[in-house]
């Protein structure tokens, strides 16, 4: 590698580490005994050829055994927690039958995948219980870690909390190509970092542990395990890491000051890969690293820690000397010019707690609250009027598009963020400037990522229109949703209890007090 430099810090301004939120819980070490780390199945396509790949997803309600004691009553994909890990191959026409096995309604929302608006999985296209939908459309993006998880508004937060949530991962020839790690499960593994309280019985009671800025929780999950160990036979391992937590931030770091490399993002290759002792991860974002073990022996172990917390143990085993060089450029960005006469446009996210707004709004699924033609390529300015004092970071996606940051607050992207992106921490009161564009019509969500934020209001929707292909798209109304969930948990609307629909309340309140 041409650059060696590493960094040792965490970029982002510590006094907007959710460390200073006033209902931070830390995470604290168990007296769980070792387990070994759940290493996510790879799902067995329904059928492959050599143009398409078929597959079937169901999201079901079960049980798992986490703590000791009582098995946790948890939701999954395809097995009671979490789910298998999902390959799409890039070029391959993609055909899934999503399936609802669950006593309510969800939605099936593919993190970082280009696809239509009506296959991205918003609250615009729910499935309800019993029913069956197929997903038809064509992988044309780059190698990358990708998940699916549920977003059915106002509980997208609650769904995932039950357990909805699992890796994606998109393989292309070109990332075939690098002397890096791939064998899956063996020295390739989705790393999803999770956060839960679990009562005297082992269970999650998502309504008691509610916080409108985002539920966590004492206790690290990761794969659905606590107090996991890994064990090492190959001198590199390649993680996976992702951010799956509703609120929780992770500022990562090995034992020994272990230095390892960063080699993707969330949408692709990083351009350079870059080196580090400390790295944070903001919700719902993905980074690739791969760790040398090369200086420990047979009998080692290696810790890997969130702040002062062990969240994870490997333990080192013989294997085979790998003097493999990862090169020095992995991605060309190639990403379109901006179209000309295309006005900026600026996206502000402000509030905490119930108070959260974008552009001073609650999210009304009804109200289109921008468009964007297909095809052209804008600028986005995405700034977080928290203040530093008193801010946090918030962490921005958008559906159904991969973008490419230029900078923050006028000075360049930090330096793991030159591949492509769909999810970027934004610090309180910075702008960052990207540019994005969209390859598929459709209306698509954009929003804070911490969960309860955009249930509780913290998102708007886009609606990105094709002038070759003028189409209407199907908007769901709210009052459908309610009902539908209102008549699945046996209640009548008005006592219908989702947990972000308080931050809409709360604000109609204080609508009314100003008056």
């Amino acid at each position: 590698m041409a650059n060696e430099k590493v960094y040792t810090d965490y970029f982002f301004y510590e006094p907007a580490f959710n460390t200073h939120d006033g209902g931070y819980i830390p995470l604290e070490a168990t007296d769980v005994a070792p387990q070994k780390l759940k290493v996510p199945e790879l799902l067995t396509p329904d059928k492959e050829t050599d143009t398409d790949m078929y597959y079937t997803v169901i999201s079901q309600a079960g049980e798992a055994n986490i703590m000791p004691g009582k098995a946790t009553q948890t939701w999954g994909y395809n097995q009671s927690l979490l789910g298998k890990t999902i390959l799409f191959k890039r070029g391959k026409n993609i055909h899934v039958t999503v399936k609802n096995e669950l006593p309510e309604l969800t939605t099936y929302h593919w993190h970082g995948l280009n696809v239509p608006g009506d296959i991205d999985g918003g609250c615009h296209t729910p499935v309800y219980p019993g029913e069956s939908k197929v997903l038809n459309f064509k992988c044309d993006q780059p190698a990358a870690t990708l998940w699916l998880h549920a977003h059915p508004c106002p509980s997208t937060a609650e769904q995932v909390w039950h357990g909805l949530a699992t890796a994606v991962v998109v393989k292309d020839e070109h990332e075939a190509t690098f002397p890096i790690p791939r064998n899956y499960g063996v020295d390739d593994i989705p790393v999803i970092l999770q956060d839960r309280h679990f009562d005297e019985n082992n269970q999650w009671d998502y309504k008691a542990d509610y916080d409108p800025d985002g539920v966590q929780g004492p206790t690290a999950m990761i794969n659905g395990t606590v107090n996991p160990y890994f064990d090492v036979t190959t001198q590199k391992v390649r993680l996976r890491l992702l951010d799956g937590a509703n609120r929780r931030e992770w500022r990562l770091h090995f034992s020994d000051d272990l230095e390892f490399t960063q080699i993707a993002g969330d949408g692709s290759l990083l351009t350079h890969p870059v080196k580090f002792t400390h790295l944070m991860i903001t919700c719902a974002e993905r980074q690739e690293i791969v760790v040398d073990f090369g200086k420990y022996k047979d009998g080692d172990e290696v810790v890997l820690y969130s702040d002062d917390v062990a969240i994870m143990h490997f333990r080192i085993h013989d294997y085979e000397k790998d003097d493999s060089v990862i090169p020095d450029t992995l991605f060309e960005m190639n990403t379109p010019e901006v179209t000309k006469d295309t006005a900026v446009r600026h996206v502000v996210m402000s509030g905490m707690d119930e108070e959260v707004a974008l552009d001073g709004k609650k999210f009304d699924m009804e109200r289109i609250d921008a468009k964007q033609t297909m095809g052209n390529c804008e600028i986005w300015e995405v700034t977080n009027t928290n203040d530093c004092e008193g801010g946090m970071v918030h962490p921005f996606h958008m559906h159904g598009c991969q973008f490419e940051v230029l900078d923050r607050n006028g000075h360049a992207p930090y330096p793991n963020e030159t591949g492509l992106k769909d999810t970027i921490g934004v610090n309180p009161d910075e702008t960052v400037r990207f540019k994005a564009w969209f390859d598929h019509p459709g209306i698509f969500m954009y929003h804070c990522h911490i969960i309860e934020h955009e249930d509780g209001g913290m998102m708007a929707q886009i609606q990105v229109d094709d002038p070759e292909n003028p189409q209407e798209f199907h908007i769901t109304k709210m009052d459908e949703l309610m009902n539908a969930f209102a008549e699945e948990r046996g209640v009548a609307v008005e006592d219908l209890e989702l947990s972000g629909m308080s931050c809409y309340e709360h604000m109609e309140h204080m609508d009314h007090m100003k008056m």
